[in-house]
């Protein structure tokens, strides 16, 4: 697959320039806010009854194409696949923002009964989202979160967008890989676990697939390591050499491909970028400076600024600071080659470093809802982008187009956002009262409120180093340490297996349609139609699995 940006002049003059729809076209607006509602509502009924909240963006995709379809002329303008995208950026992001950006993080004062602190703490979880998307939207497409990342839901979404409107052979991969999705989430198999190892770099995914089956399996033989903080302390080590990667990664100097997910995508030198080194140092440094004035305003609307001394205030607000921009980078890179995020065990490792610092309870559960406010809506905005780049690639000439893409597609998130914040804010209090708690709120409290156990940071600090010593090594185009880790602290019952075995089906159906040929341009020809062919499955597991979480939605009822 060739990167759009390598179109010839000639073929950019030659044509016409197309404009992208807008997200605040009438129709389209109208299905976005719709649609929002219905996301939110889904992740809130979600992350408070099963504890999870799923990616609708693959229901919005699919409304979207059958409201095209109606015989209607002014909805006849939903056929437009760009349309779609937006419809599907906007429920996908409404459904994160709601649970876990929102409601989750004013759940924790709740439960920790000060709900005299829920509406400052709504106050604060807003502003972390609001930058959390901010900062995606300057960043994406850069060396640190490059388009031709994996971003798998985003592949999916695309996927299943360009199927439906091309139908074909493409359409029956793509289908059939949804039927065996859902079926086997039926099963209470990850099946996107599968898909993912079908879509992101085989190192990363690698690691991803031995830590998930480490986890599963070290309580069998007597090692309860979530317990012994070993994945937390692991990522402690990955998460701050990734966060030296990233400092690195912002210097202007020209280089070659950094290969991020080279065995799924194209790659593409720091020239077809769309977000060179100074934009993304720019974008970063303005998310440090917005995410540390927003410590300052939950300090002030909670009530920590008078409850702390000059110094201890100075502290809080830098650690909430630097614990909200660094929970955002890790969450983003996990979610980018792995399509999970570790946004709880993330927030639960900056709670823990707040009882080792003594932080008082109040300022404490702050802290811990302000951090759990980034993340989520960071790498969903990040799929989102992914699906329109994918969408966009084909557009001459290419790179405006895609820059205007992107902007519709984040003003349609804002949309999402805000509809997503009406509804919890009309809603968390009938929730909480019925005791529909998000569990991990729970969880957030319940270790405030029980403390340490003597030497749990220096467990973490000696398990620290060979996270640093394994995320060092792979690099940062494959976040091999942070991956380990996020593996070892998801630890999905079965996932392991099915992240490997989709890793060996993919190479041995590589070296299968290599069978016999000699030329290296045949082999790489053949390569790439192999991880054309394995994408398409790959976004089909993926998919399939998304509907059938949404389809929970029933059970939680």
């Amino acid at each position: 697959m060739n990167n759009p940006n390598t179109r010839t002049a000639a073929e950019a003059t030659s044509a016409q320039v197309e404009a992208h729809p807008r997200a605040f076209e009438p129709v389209t607006l109208v299905i976005t806010v719709l649609m929002s509602v219905l996301g939110a509502l889904i992740g809130i009924v979600l992350i408070t009854s099963l504890g999870v909240s799923p990616n609708t963006a693959v229901i919005g995709a699919l409304v979207a194409m059958l409201i095209g379809r109606i015989p209607v002329g002014v909805l006849a303008r939903m056929r437009s696949q760009h349309r779609q995208n937006l419809v599907q950026s906007a429920i996908s992001g409404s459904t994160f923002a709601a649970a876990n950006s929102l409601l989750t993080p004013i759940a924790v004062p709740f439960a920790l009964g000060r709900t005299d602190l829920v509406w400052p703490m709504l106050g604060g979880a807003v502003i972390g989202l609001a930058v959390d998307s901010w900062v995606l939207y300057r960043v994406f497409d850069s060396k640190l979160l490059p388009a031709t990342g994996s971003w798998p839901a985003g592949i999916a979404a695309a996927e299943t967008i360009k199927a439906g409107d091309t139908g074909g052979r493409k359409a029956a991969i793509l289908g059939v890989g949804a039927v065996i999705g859902v079926v086997g989430a039926l099963f209470k198999l990850p099946t996107s676990a599968a898909g993912v190892g079908f879509l992101g770099n085989i190192w990363a995914l690698a690691m991803f697939g031995i830590g998930l089956a480490v986890g599963q399996y070290a309580p069998d033989f007597g090692f309860d390591l979530g317990a012994e903080r070993v994945p937390h302390g692991l990522m402690i080590g990955a998460g701050l050499v990734a966060l030296v990667q990233a400092l690195l990664l912002m210097r202007n100097r020209k280089g070659r491909g950094d290969g991020t997910a080279a065995d799924a995508a194209p790659t593409a030198s720091d020239d077809e970028r769309t977000v060179q080194a100074p934009q993304l140092r720019r974008g970063l440094l303005e998310g440090m400076v917005l995410f540390l004035c927003g410590a300052v305003v939950v300090a002030i609307a909670g009530g920590v600024a008078g409850g702390l001394s000059l110094p201890a205030l100075i502290g809080w607000v830098a650690l909430a600071g630097v614990a909200a921009i660094v929970h955002q980078l890790i969450v983003g890179l996990a979610a980018m080659h792995s399509g999970w995020f570790p946004a709880f065990a993330v927030t639960l490792i900056f709670l823990i470093i707040g009882l080792v610092l003594h932080i008082p309870t109040v300022p404490l559960a702050l802290m811990v809802g302000y951090t759990a406010s980034t993340g989520p809506a960071f790498a969903d905005l990040g799929y989102d982008f992914k699906a329109g780049w994918l969408l966009r690639r084909n557009a001459v000439p290419w790179q405006p187009f895609e820059i205007e893409g992107r902007r519709q597609q984040y003003l349609a998130q804002l949309v999402g956002f805000g509809v997503a914040l009406v509804v919890v804010a009309i809603a968390w209090k009938s929730f909480f009262s019925d005791g529909r708690v998000p569990p991990v709120s729970e969880v957030y409290v319940a270790t405030i409120k029980g403390g340490l156990e003597p030497g749990t940071m220096t467990t973490m600090l000696l398990w620290a180093i060979p996270g640093a010593l394994v995320q060092f090594l792979g690099g940062p185009s494959r976040q091999m340490g942070v991956l380990l880790a996020t593996g070892l602290l998801v630890a999905t019952p079965d996932a392991g297996w099915m992240v490997l075995g989709a890793l060996a089906v993919r190479q041995a159906y590589t070296m299968w349609r290599r069978r016999g040929l000699t030329d290296p341009e045949a082999r790489k020809d053949s390569d790439e139609q192999s991880e054309n062919d394995l994408s398409l499955v790959g976004a089909g597991l993926v998919a399939g699995s998304s509907l059938n979480d949404v389809g929970q939605l029933t059970k939680a009822l």
